[in-house]
């Protein structure tokens, strides 16, 4: 079993703070999926190629943001989840113009990203790491410079390794799984991104026994469940989904159903995390 503790009581304190801090302010909730908004469909954005977190298997989803995603959509009365592709790099368009109502996609909260749209949660705290051939010397990321290293555009895993290490040779793809491709096939050192997504790979039959996570996280990403910006009606629904999904013990289930099979270690420190105060 993962183990790790379950901080279910300062999940919701933090959230009674932060519906207080939000106040009555609905921000536009009436164009949102929640919030007062009307209907049972809800445009969920979700990556379709991250094994363990969102995969698209013909008409099958599944990973740990589709449980989540399906949870707090039940949540909010929506009974018809129709998910969408959401690229990083595409991510902010889909909320701007409508074509999604939630972003569930490995999105990790930042200042930049919160110019130009809102987050609830987090709901998962993860750490950048490296993905690399089994009989790779590559440790961490002062082994890369000079080295050819894959991240996907818009992510900021390639910003972080560009301030980290000035000297590798960053190639960006539009999917994590081309990355993961290039490395099995010794076209590419290393792959860099969260250690959830990184595990799922490692996981996969294909690269069983080939390709290995380095174990070394050098940053912290905190997922957040992307939104239309100012909509904090919305954002405190989701808040109250999130909580109850840790008290019910839903949480721990997908935990260990999406991160177990890897042999993915969920730091009991961090998770689950603190929810922001919605703003």
């Amino acid at each position: 079993m993962i183990t790790r503790r379950i901080g279910a009581a300062a999940f919701t304190l933090v959230l009674a703070a932060g519906l207080a801090a939000c106040g009555s302010d609905d921000g536009g909730g009436d164009d949102g999926a929640g919030g007062g908004a009307g209907g049972e469909s809800i445009k969920v954005g979700i990556k379709f190629d991250q094994p363990g977190l969102g995969l698209k298997e013909g008409n099958t989803y599944t990973g740990f943001d589709v449980d989540v995603a399906n949870y707090v959509a039940k949540e909010l009365g929506k009974t018809d989840v129709q998910f969408v592709q959401a690229p990083s790099k595409q991510r902010e368009d889909l909320i701007a113009t409508g074509q999604v109502d939630l972003i569930f996609a490995t999105y990790s909260i930042t200042d930049e990203r919160k110019q130009k749209v809102s987050f609830a949660g987090p709901y998962f705290i993860a750490g950048q790491d490296l993905l690399v051939a089994t009989d790779s010397t590559i440790k961490g990321p002062k082994d890369l410079d000079g080295k050819k290293l894959c991240s996907v555009t818009g992510s900021t895993s390639a910003d972080n390794v560009k301030k980290e290490v000035p000297g590798v040779n960053l190639q960006e793809f539009d999917t994590y799984s081309k990355c993961a491709e290039a490395v099995s096939k010794g076209q590419l050192d290393a792959l860099t991104t969260d250690d959830t997504i990184l595990a799922g790979y490692a996981a996969q039959d294909q690269y069983k026994g080939t390709l290995k996570v380095v174990g070394a996280p050098f940053s912290e990403e905190r997922y957040g469940v992307g939104l239309k910006k100012g909509d904090t009606a919305l954002c405190e629904d989701v808040n109250k989904a999130l909580t109850k999904m840790v008290e019910d013990g839903a949480w721990d289930k997908a935990v260990e159903a999406n991160f177990g099979p890897a042999g993915f270690k969920v730091d009991a420190k961090t998770n689950p995390p603190k929810l922001d105060a919605c703003s």
